[in-house]
């Protein structure tokens, strides 16, 4: 692979395939056939350095948004969403109105491809909870809908990924002054969430509940955060979002034909005076 001019990134990418394969090789008795230790230093396995890990500021987001209102209004929502929540945007784009419930989002599905399929791992179905403010846009965004996809296509039916990158935020990204090559994905709204949250001191395990990741110690795996809605709804608001308040009011003011609550409302009406 090194020879044919491959990337660290893609000789490591291929080598877990690899390693996948002869682990999942097992006898009757259910142990491996061939159990292995990899070592990397005597197979001259490449080392993965400079890799790119974009991540947006807060001013970066607020500009995303209001660029994304000219042309298309719910991806406005959705790049609201996307660093208040963390969320992968597989996961955002199949969330269902039915997924939001006493403000938080139940992660249930994502979609791939433009095509609902199931969560990678057991750690990934979670419920999400929102500030205020991101749940009173969701209030007013969903309005009346009862069933179907939060964000969606003409046609009623999910986003694709792809389409939204390519359609989207990529050509807002070059209008704002990135290159080509500096361009950045979702999950650059996923970073910041994360580094936000560190920030503000938010503990470990509720970090890795909220982003979906797995135990990494016997005391994670003890631990019982993850079964405490209360306690994490305060975390949740008292934590934030990172973002101005009067963002999310604003965007709950593109849909005025849809009631929202009077803490909404009151929240709108300091933006217009």
């Amino acid at each position: 692979m090194s020879d044919a001019g491959f990337s660290p990134k893609t000789v490591t990418l291929y080598s877990a395939l690899v390693k996948q394969v002869v682990a999942s090789a097992i006898g009757d008795d259910g142990e491996p056939l061939s159990p292995r230790t990899w070592n990397h230093e005597f197979i001259d396995m490449p080392l993965v350095v400079n890799q790119r890990t974009p991540s947006f500021t807060a001013i970066e987001i607020e500009q995303i948004i209001n660029r994304a209102n000219a042309n298309d209004r719910q991806l406005a929502v959705l790049y609201a969403l996307l660093p208040s929540t963390g969320l992968r945007i597989g996961e955002a784009l199949g969330l269902k109105v039915t997924d939001f419930h006493d403000r938080a989002l139940n992660i249930q599905r994502a979609i791939w491809n433009g095509q609902e399929t199931t969560l990678k791992t057991r750690f990934a179905y979670r419920k999400v909870g929102l500030a205020p403010d991101v749940a009173q846009m969701l209030e007013a965004f969903i309005g009346e809908r009862k069933d179907g996809y939060l964000f969606r296509s003409r046609t009623g039916g999910p986003l694709a990924d792809r389409n939204v990158l390519r359609r989207s935020l990529h050509p807002i990204l070059k209008a704002m002054g990135w290159k080509d090559g500096a361009l950045a994905g979702f999950h650059a709204f996923r970073r910041f969430r994360v580094t936000y949250l560190r920030k503000q001191k938010t503990l470990e395990d509720v970090l890795r509940y909220w982003t979906g990741h797995g135990d990494k110690t016997v005391n994670d795996r003890y631990s019982k955060l993850s079964q405490d809605d209360e306690f994490r709804r305060a975390v949740s608001e008292q934590a934030g979002t990172g973002l101005s308040s009067k963002l999310f009011a604003q965007i709950a003011m593109l849909y005025p034909a849809v009631p929202v609550n009077p803490h909404l409302q009151t929240a709108a009406q300091v933006v217009v005076n």
